[in-house]
């Protein structure tokens, strides 16, 4: 089994998608990370990589097509990312969402501990982070829309819906480990 995940940033997808990664001990490739380096051996942060794709589809592509081959090559494994549900079909594809404010009060604290990540753009303070994330938001849906005809963010294409909001992480894992071993013949 592939289980795919996706949602809104700051729903915990990442935190699931390791927990889940050590539970199955499968391995967990994160397609925002690779996107990350890629930026970065241009010398961009991520918001100007994404920015690129707007009129280069290559910076999605290498991503895209990576993560294909991995779906049609490999099994057993977690992958998170944008476009993994429609790139890995036969997946279980997960959704994770969260309240606007509460995903950039996280991406905030995140960011805190984290300044690695090479964003790119404000990010001193939580409404920062809330602008810099509907700029990223309006980017994907853009290159998405663009270059695949598909909306990423609509929940109709995946197989299991959840919101974080209210919800702490080991929540969120329980919902969804007990719907992935729903899905699988043993847990």
């Amino acid at each position: 089994m592939i289980i795919s995940l996706s949602g809104a940033h700051g729903s915990g997808k990442s935190t699931i998608a390791q927990k889940l990664s050590e539970k199955f001990a499968w391995p967990r490739y994160y397609m925002g990370g690779l996107k990350r380096e890629a930026a970065a051996k241009k010398g961009l942060t991520l918001a100007e990589y994404n920015k690129l794709g707007e009129s280069d589809p290559i910076t999605d592509q290498e991503v895209d097509l990576y993560q294909k081959k991995l779906g049609e090559e490999n099994d057993n494994f977690i992958i998170e990312g944008r476009t993994s549900w429609y790139f890995i079909p036969h997946s279980l594809k997960i959704y994770l969402d969260v309240d606007e404010d509460e995903g950039a009060r996280r991406v905030f604290n995140h960011l805190q501990q984290d300044n690695q990540r090479n964003e790119g753009g404000d990010t001193n303070s939580v409404e920062a982070v809330k602008l810099s994330l509907k700029k990223r938001l309006e980017s994907d849906n853009l290159r998405y829309k663009k270059y695949y005809d598909i909306e990423v963010y609509a929940t109709e294409h995946y197989d299991f819906y959840l919101n974080t909001t209210n919800l702490s992480q080991e929540q969120v894992f329980k919902e969804v480990y007990d719907y992935v071993c729903s899905r699988l013949d043993k847990c």
